[in-house]
């Protein structure tokens, strides 16, 4: 593409840069993503920013939604959604996959298309598969729009737990065990199946969880204490990916770390700590986003145990080579060891999500914060880099 032909940054148009905050989706984390770009849109400072709300239904419509982010929080235990917040059932938001177009255009039913404006920079707060896992970043590669946080391939990485941990093997960084079941695997021959998990069962113990490979926020896990709960367990992870993995328990305090991409390079957070939850099994989507149940931030670990979990959180941001931010979730084991668990390349920001809390307590308030990841997107090209 030719320098005449690249789309004019805001400031040559005499504007302020257009930030599309997107959200919602057809995963099952749709909720979070709402209550998540509810908190994202308080923050963003509109003397410096424009802002466009867009809106993913469930049946992964865009929608052009309402900027009232007082109805994307969660109220009376109830979640929000994309179709409460849309304003019409029917319209629908396009994105231009031309890179010189960055034209954002409305469509309705009998009506004139309507443009919307140039967008300058794509803040996807989606969680889960359609938008966190590399689909939407590679709309927004061909569409030649910056956007926040990492690229198709590591995106793609964080959120396939299975692949996750082949890459930080392969980096030589700890892992704990698992076992991997493709949908084909069982669906030819369950029996075969069912008996690889009672092996590994039989090597590391029970009792086990069983995860969708490629859901977050806790969704869809169930622990089995035992045989008689592991046919329901793997239709429940089924749900939300016919691809399943089943962890061991790991014995040990659960430590959380973020990672923030500076002018310098990747910097770590205060770590945090997830408290056992005396209601709740294990810190499962109730716990964290209904129950609100807190952490402890900073982390009570000594200065040579933070400097560590520091350490591989980078490592960890480095090996899957993420942009912007990542949250890296570990366990501290009993024999003092760490063993990471799993990263996230696009965290809650939800009022009570640990990120934002862990670089607050690093001296990176919530608004301060939301501008760097803006900022770092505007300055990254799309394409290859």
């Amino acid at each position: 593409m030719s320098s005449e032909n690249l789309p004019q940054t805001p400031e040559q148009q005499g504007r302020k840069p257009r930030v599309a905050v997107v959200f919602g989706g057809r995963s099952s984390e749709h909720a979070i993503s709402v209550v998540t770009a509810g908190a994202v849109l308080r923050s963003i400072d509109r003397s410096k920013y424009e802002v466009l709300p867009i809106g993913i239904t469930t049946d992964g419509r865009w929608a052009l939604t309402a900027d009232e982010p007082a109805r994307m929080a969660i109220a009376d235990r109830k979640l929000p959604s994309v179709e409460e917040l849309a304003d019409s059932e029917d319209g629908a938001v396009v994105l231009s996959v031309d890179p010189a177009n960055r034209e954002v255009v409305y469509t309705e039913p009998g009506a004139v298309p309507k443009a919307l404006g140039e967008v300058d920079v794509v803040f996807p707060m989606l969680h889960g598969p359609y938008g966190e896992d590399g689909t939407l970043q590679g709309l927004l590669e061909l569409s030649g729009i910056p956007y926040v946080g990492s690229g198709v391939l590591a995106s793609a990485v964080g959120q396939d737990k299975e692949y996750m941990k082949r890459v930080f093997t392969s980096f030589g960084l700890p892992v704990g065990p698992y076992v991997t079941i493709r949908p084909r695997e069982w669906d030819a021959d369950r029996d075969a199946a069912t008996a690889r998990i009672l092996d590994f069962a039989g090597e590391h113990g029970w009792p086990l969880f069983i995860k969708p490979a490629r859901a977050g926020s806790s969704i869809g896990i169930t622990k089995v204490d035992d045989v008689s709960g592991l046919d329901a367990a793997v239709r429940e992870a089924q749900r939300h990916d016919p691809k399943i993995i089943v962890e061991a328990l790991l014995r040990g305090r659960e430590i959380e770390c973020g990672v923030l991409e500076f002018e310098d390079g990747p910097r770590a957070s205060v770590p945090a700590e997830i408290p056992p939850v005396s209601s709740h099994d294990f810190y499962d989507f109730e716990a964290k986003y209904i129950d609100s149940a807190s952490g402890l931030v900073p982390a009570p670990l000594t200065p040579e145990q933070t400097a560590e979990v520091q350490r591989l959180a980078i490592e960890a941001f480095d090996a899957a080579s993420c942009e912007g931010l990542v949250r890296a979730d570990f366990f501290l084991t009993e024999d003092g060891t760490f063993v990471i668990n799993e990263i996230n390349t696009m965290p809650g920001f939800t009022p009570i999500s640990m990120y934002p809390r862990m670089w607050q307590e690093s001296g990176v308030e919530y608004p301060e914060l939301v501008d760097r990841l803006i900022q770092a997107a505007l300055s990254r090209s799309t394409g290859l880099r």
